[in-house]
């Protein structure tokens, strides 16, 4: 049955809901919930895979490709190399490696149509409750549809694409005075398509990934722009076009040169995440000695860029051809730490006395966390909140029958554990086949497994959902180890029949036992 998209979903711009026909088919096989990376690649793998499941995608929004549509701000582009970020099923072309939104975007879109996944998204179809029935192994699931119609979807399993974090809004602190500021305060979540910010005098609070993209970008036109942060990150420069990759696709088949720089990507990350790991000291100096190099002298680098923790407790931020060095060094841009004492009418007064005008305040201070995509999740009867469940694999949860969970790697691209879940995935559906399974559910039975819901990083969005983070366990396959190649192994060719996911039969009815 094809599914139902129009040519505005697949461009992305204005919806017109009333025109929307729902297709009739409301129970499948699996039910992928976000059509944004993890979705896209989840689809992909079921189509080659379970060439014989039914699936449907729910995406809330109107088009496809989740955070890469979901961000226009100025700059927006990949934190992490694109032959890595990209699906191993399709190569990455694109001549930068660390690529743009927009190009990003048209990636997904061309990869979505190329393999006829477009037709199979249904767009405002937002899930609001998911429950599970052992009696039925299904899912049903309550949508919010076009128009806000109540739709009722079921399914067998259910895997979660949505992303970790809230798109309604972004996290926001709030400080003292903010009202009494004359100009626009703006979140990078919500950026507003017709912002002129020429000549403008820009403070941007907060020090991520976000405030460090912005910042380059608005200097080019900005009259001054200053990054306001309470603490220093890590910044490390690295080339926008990764030379050895366009050498070997030059060279060699596209997929040849793909997979060669892909690993080549893949295990200097490893080696770099470990070396850190294991010699913080060493790391933390090595990474402020680059970045006074790429500065110059006349820059106060134990204040304004040296951080307080180790690398990789939060992600370093990465600057493609090190341009937010380079907009600091002529003077477009400048870095101030300290903390607000209070918003003023024509900017922001810090406690240290020194003020900060502005015409513009953007509040980079980060995401909120929401996983599920913010979904009640309900197991016969019992509402389950996913801060009380361990993790398996780092996709599915104690207790829970039948449901998986797309949560890509902190210190290495998303899509590396993305396209891996979505092979296990496949793996779990097939044993499923053969065996005449109903359904399967993590079990924890080992007394030895100790809980732990420590975040994987100390970054604040982290450290604020630790009562909806699932914990992790002290040993496999409870343990989280944020690497690939254990992981690649463990879910690529580990055994699915592990005896910790439990697979069950549906019972039979009395009935059909009678008359058997």
């Amino acid at each position: 049955m094809q599914e139902h998209v129009s040519e505005r979903n697949l461009a992305g711009s204005a919806s017109n809901v009333t025109s929307f026909k729902s297709p009739a088919q409301t129970d499948f096989d699996v039910i992928i919930v976000g059509a944004g990376l993890s979705g896209i690649g989840a689809a992909y793998h079921l189509q080659r895979d379970c060439p014989k499941k039914s699936f449907v995608i729910l995406e809330g929004r109107d088009a496809l490709g989740g955070t890469w549509d979901l961000f226009r701000y100025p700059g927006i582009r990949s934190d992490s190399d694109m032959n890595t970020l990209g699906f191993r099923f399709r190569p990455w072309r694109g001549e930068k490696a660390i690529a743009d939104g927009p190009s990003i975007l048209a990636y997904l879109n061309d990869t979505a149509r190329e393999n006829g996944i477009d037709r199979k998204i249904r767009y405002h179809h937002k899930v609001k409750r998911a429950s599970w029935s052992s009696q039925h192994a299904r899912w049903t699931l309550d949508v919010e549809g076009p128009g806000g119609a109540t739709l009722a979807f079921t399914c067998n399993f259910l895997q979660m694409c949505s992303g970790y974090y809230d798109y309604e809004a972004g996290y926001m602190p709030g400080w003292p005075g903010m009202e009494r500021f004359k100009g626009q305060t703006i979140h990078p979540q919500k950026w507003p398509q017709d912002l002129d910010y020429a000549g403008m005098r820009v403070v941007v609070i907060g020090s991520g990934a976000t405030a460090v993209t912005l910042v380059p970008a608005m200097a080019e036109t900005a009259a001054h722009i200053t990054m306001l942060q309470r603490s220093p990150t890590y910044m490390v420069s690295r080339p926008a076009k990764d030379v050895i990759a366009n050498w070997l696709r030059a060279r060699l088949p596209d997929k040849l040169a793909y997979g060669l720089t892909r690993w080549k990507n893949i295990l200097l990350q490893m080696y770099f995440y470990n070396l850190a790991r294991k010699k913080p000291e060493g790391a933390k100096q090595r990474l402020i000695e680059m970045a006074k190099i790429e500065l110059g002298d006349g820059f106060d680098m134990a204040k304004d860029f040296t951080p307080r923790y180790n690398p990789w407790d939060q992600r370093l931020c990465l600057l493609p051809d090190g341009d937010m060095f380079k907009a600091i060094r002529e003077g477009k841009a400048s870095v101030v730490t300290d903390e607000i004492e209070t918003f003023t009418e024509t900017g922001i007064k810090l406690k240290s006395g020194q003020e900060l005008p502005a015409d513009i305040i953007v509040t980079a201070t980060g995401l909120v966390m929401r996983l599920m995509g913010g979904a009640e999740i309900v197991v016969d009867g019992k509402a389950i909140n996913p801060g009380t469940t361990l993790s398996y694999k780092g996709m599915m949860f104690s207790d829970i029958p039948n449901l998986a969970s797309t949560f890509g790697y902190t210190n290495a691209s998303w899509t590396l554990k993305a396209d891996l879940t979505a092979e296990y995935l496949c793996r779990i559906l097939n044993k499923m086949d053969r065996g005449g399974y109903a359904w399967c559910t993590p079990r924890n039975v080992d007394p030895e497994v100790i809980p732990d819901a420590t975040p994987p990083l100390s970054s604040g969005y982290m450290q604020r959902a630790r009562d909806v983070l699932p914990k992790q366990g002290s040993k496999r396959p409870w343990k989280l180890y944020q690497n690939y190649a254990k992981d690649m192994f463990a879910l690529r060719f580990g055994k699915v029949d592990d005896g910790v996911l439990i697979f069950s039969k549906r019972p039979q009815p009395a009935a059909e036992r009678l008359r058997a």
